[in-house]
């Protein structure tokens, strides 16, 4: 019996303790003043970092905040706002507002705040003991160089997860995914320098001509590595809700477009390697082409008798139509694909265009003819750029390439990028002879002398393509493409430029408004690059200057000597929770503060000056 009691005595307690618990909780819920839910305590990811060919950062994860409000755990409205005015930059009333307006206990004062606000935040919050605020720390993207090569870096989303462009394309390896979040930085063969004149040179003849849009792109052809390759209109990846898909496109990798009379130097350059005509075979051209069947073809000029050199001078459409008699529509396909049009050029840059070249077995009495001066086959501008290095490397193709390498976390792991594999097109013989067709081309009164520099022996070769109407299924009479290609110096080319302007508005000839914008660029990036003309000849020295490579030292109880070492090795250092670095300058280290040995206290601040 005394047991029996016993139980029964153990279980009333327990269930008034039972119900107690259920009445409290149900008060609680009724108040609203259940605690948040407790936030996982993760590490932050570290997604690499986007640079150009010298380091300069095109894209770089930065450390932000988010500040939240817990309503049920304020004590003091009043002191909590007055307090937090100042740093979060908003009035007392305004953050009262916010609060009291809010139809959840939980919401977000404040989105993305900067590192250095969140530090001063939290040493606040917890010096005054305010309650009910939280500062989530989260990490986001930020874009330096703003519209620069914006097309090409991309942008990522809400989760630093890439949307576009080397973000989207690469996301996994900068992301970290098989690396424990700690992300590679990818190094790109841009050259910010020359994506800037590239850019600017753009911005000011789409204002001239009231362009829709432009592409202006820059190659080394020996190594098939893009210096620059700008898109207009463009956008800031800083502020993606200002943009739009127009503004966001690649247009140089995933634009197609009929090339119009440039691509006379590689149909010429396929004809006389071939053997289907010499330099010495002659045409005539009295301003129209006469298949022996099917419709006209009408040229833009009376030329008479011309041979290859003047087809190319004078961009003759009839004389390429007639030298493209002399050969067959299959083997006119196959050089044509040679030079790789149809096919993707592999660059490395997302959502590529394999252009447009149908297979010769589908082609009408029209095809060969018009293909040969640059119609019914559709480019882009990278395939244009591929096919210019042979002209440029004596037959050699090299494909273009966007990325030099990828860098792990540590910087202890490169490796390099591989592109496409060099292989030959043409002679070495031909190639030269349509560079000094050209060169004659870009001499004055030729079609492309607006492009010509002075001291300099430049190649070039302009074009004005028409534009199918989407509606007439015809070409358009108003819509055009003005385009011209060039390589510099002629004799050993270390330089391509393209300039396409689309559907340009009162002059549409590339003669008259893209050869200048070439000259313009080439006079721009000639002592940049290091190229030589008559005026300003070169200094000979080694071709190689030892740079220590460096690996990053361990920050544990001191700080070491970071003298010497490159941007790129440094770049794990603004990852770390536990201290402040600042990066000033780019190049390598020459100066630092703290000095070497200064023992390392909690959210130091580092200073590394770059020269």
């Amino acid at each position: 019996m005394n047991l029996k009691r016993r139980y029964i005595v153990v279980f009333s307690f327990l269930g008034v303790f039972l119900l107690y618990l259920l009445i409290h909780y149900a008060v609680l819920m009724i108040k609203g003043d259940l605690p948040p839910p407790p936030r996982q305590n993760t590490s932050l990811p570290e997604r690499g970092a986007i640079l150009d060919r010298n380091g300069r950062f095109l894209a770089i994860q930065i450390r932000f905040a988010d500040v939240s409000i817990w309503r049920p755990s304020i004590t003091d409205i009043n002191l909590l706002s007055s307090e937090l005015a100042d740093i979060l930059e908003m009035s007392p009333g305004e953050i009262r507002e916010r609060i009291n307006s809010s139809e959840s206990n939980f919401l977000y004062l404040r989105r993305q705040i900067d590192d250095g606000t969140a530090r001063r935040l939290t040493t606040l919050i917890n010096e005054k003991k305010i309650r009910g605020v939280m500062v989530q720390p989260i990490v986001g993207r930020v874009y330096p160089e703003r519209n620069l090569a914006s097309q090409i870096v991309g942008f990522v989303g809400d989760r630093n997860r890439g949307l576009e462009g080397i973000e989207f394309a690469y996301n996994d390896i900068l992301n970290g995914t098989d690396n424990d979040g700690k992300g590679s930085q990818i190094v790109l063969t841009i050259d910010t320098y020359v994506q800037h004149i590239l850019q600017q040179i753009a911005a000011k003849t789409m204002e001239e001509t009231q362009a829709e849009s432009i592409i202006f792109v820059a190659m080394d052809p020996r190594t098939g590595e893009i210096l620059g390759s700008a898109s207009l209109p463009d956008f800031d990846p800083n502020n993606i809700r200002a943009s739009d898909p127009n503004s966001r496109m690649n247009r140089p990798n995933i634009w197609a477009f009929e090339p119009g009379s440039t691509f006379k130097v590689f149909s010429l350059a396929a004809l006389i390697d071939s053997g289907a005509i010499t330099g010495r075979s002659t045409f005539f051209c009295n301003g129209v082409y006469t298949p022996s069947r099917g419709t006209a073809i009408n040229c833009l000029g009376n030329h008479g008798r011309v041979t290859a050199r003047e087809i190319i001078i004078h961009s003759c459409n009839a004389g390429a139509a007639y030298a493209s008699d002399n050969i067959s529509s299959s083997d006119f396909y196959q050089l044509m694909s040679d030079f790789g049009f149809g096919s993707r050029t592999g660059a490395g840059s997302p959502g590529e265009t394999a252009g447009y070249l149908v297979r010769s077995e589908n082609w009408s009495e029209r095809s060969k003819p018009t293909i040969a001066f640059g119609q019914e086959i559709a480019v882009s501008a990278y395939q244009i750029l591929q096919a210019t290095t042979a002209i440029a490397n004596d037959g050699i193709l090299v494909p273009p390439k966007i990325i030099s390498r990828i860098i792990s976390a540590d910087g202890r792991t490169v490796t390099e990028w591989e592109g496409g594999a060099n292989r030959r097109v043409i002679s070495a013989e031909t190639a030269r002879a349509m560079r000094s067709y050209m060169v004659d081309t870009a001499a004055s009164g030729a079609m492309g002398w607006r492009a010509g520099v002075q001291d300099l022996s430049l190649g070039v070769k302009t074009g004005t393509a028409q534009i199918i109407d989407p509606v007439t299924r015809r070409y358009s009479d108003t819509d055009f493409i003005a385009s011209c290609v060039a390589l510099l110096p002629a004799e050993n080319p270390s330089l391509i430029l393209y300039l396409a302007i689309m559907k340009p508005q009162g002059i549409i000839f590339g003669s008259r408004i893209a050869a200048p914008a070439i000259r313009e660029a080439a006079e721009s990036l000639i002592d940049y690059l290091g190229i030589p003309r008559g005026r300003n000849p070169q200094i000979i020295h080694p071709p190689s200057v030892n740079i220590p490579a460096g690996r990053l030292p361990a920050v544990e109880t001191h700080i070491p000597d970071f003298t010497g070492l490159a941007k790129r090795v440094l770049l794990p250092m603004l990852l770390r929770d536990d201290l402040y670095v600042e990066i000033r300058g780019d190049g390598w280290v020459r100066r630092q503060y703290p000095q070497p040995g200064t023992p390392v206290t909690p959210d130091m601040r580092i200073i590394l000056e770059l020269e």
